[in-house]
């Protein structure tokens, strides 16, 4: 399974989903959505989110090990630094492990300031790099401390993040560089929405490649597409996200259709992120999109 996966990402067509589990104890409902709609068939895996924005939610080792039960498709769980210190981190991948969920994304989390349970505190041992040097270790035997396993663990596919803009391209080759490093073998991007966007990401990994090279590691790029169908979204991913990029004429579209009703701004979104989508696959076959879970958007951009 998890092999399948690093070859279609290293060498083929390659599109993921993600999910976000719920504020809820069943995951249950959003693997049925997905069935309902024949997703599981346009894409080649999913994504886990592991609670957003600090929002408590269902565990996302658990919703991928679910996703994987159901589908027989890897699914990629996120792991928040955030939430976690090196004990609890090594103990789930532990669990993890046995329960044939081997593709992790290791994250650093959204602040525990902002989160919806009172007076929370961050763990936050390190930044999203522990856990890939973490894996690193399991993958060789060993645990963080350097004891060895009497059974080795199971190959743990290890993926990271990046923005998909800065104003200095040199601060994003740094950070893939950084998490190359450290053990990544796919980054994702924040939502790109613009193709001279995607093709400059597409030469800084090269470069960020280059400079890993003596190290023989090297990561492939996945493209993160976030379809926008309302002007407050685009308003508010230009506005308050940092590292993405929503060009202006997508704004200005979406503010013109916007005044001949929802309708009309729905159609010109979608129509702006459909036409972005084909032209990312055509360019650079290696995708992830994210929908918020609205999954009739995921399959209609899926669609040919």
């Amino acid at each position: 399974m998890f092999d399948t996966l690093y070859k279609k990402l290293k060498n083929e067509t390659y599109i993921t989903l993600e999910t976000t589990p719920p504020h809820e104890p069943l995951f249950s409902p959003v693997v049925d959505k997905i069935e309902a709609l024949g997703l599981h068939e346009m894409v080649d895996g999913f994504t886990t989110t592991d609670s957003p924005l600090a929002k408590m939610k269902y565990n996302a080792l658990f919703a991928a090990n679910l996703l994987q039960q159901r589908f027989a498709k890897p699914a990629i769980a996120t792991m928040s630094m955030r939430d976690r210190n090196k004990i609890a981190l090594q103990s789930d991948l532990l669990g993890a492990n046995e329960a044939n969920v081997r593709a992790i994304l290791a994250l650093t989390g959204d602040p525990a300031s902002i989160s919806d349970q009172p007076n929370t505190k961050a763990v936050v041992e390190g930044d999203s790099s522990l856990l890939l040097d973490m894996i690193e270790c399991f993958n060789s035997g060993i645990d963080y401390a350097g004891k060895p396993f009497k059974n080795k663990p199971q190959e743990i596919l290890p993926f990271a993040v990046v923005n998909a803009y800065a104003k200095n391209p040199k601060t994003l080759q740094k950070k893939m560089q950084k998490k190359i490093k450290h053990g990544a073998k796919g980054i994702i991007t924040q939502p790109v929405y613009d193709v001279e966007n995607a093709r400059l990401l597409l030469e800084l990994i090269e470069q960020a490649n280059e400079e890993c090279c003596n190290e023989r590691k090297r990561a492939e790029l996945v493209m993160g597409i976030f379809p926008i169908t309302k002007l407050r979204t685009a308003q508010f991913l230009a506005s308050h996200v940092p590292g993405i990029n929503v060009p202006k004429c997508w704004i200005e579209e979406l503010r013109e259709a916007a005044k001949e009703g929802s309708e009309k701004e729905y159609e010109v979104g979608f129509g702006l992120s459909k036409e972005l989508f084909e032209n990312i696959k055509k360019l650079h076959p290696k995708i992830h999109l994210m929908t918020a879970n609205n999954f009739t958007i995921a399959k209609a951009i899926l669609e040919n």
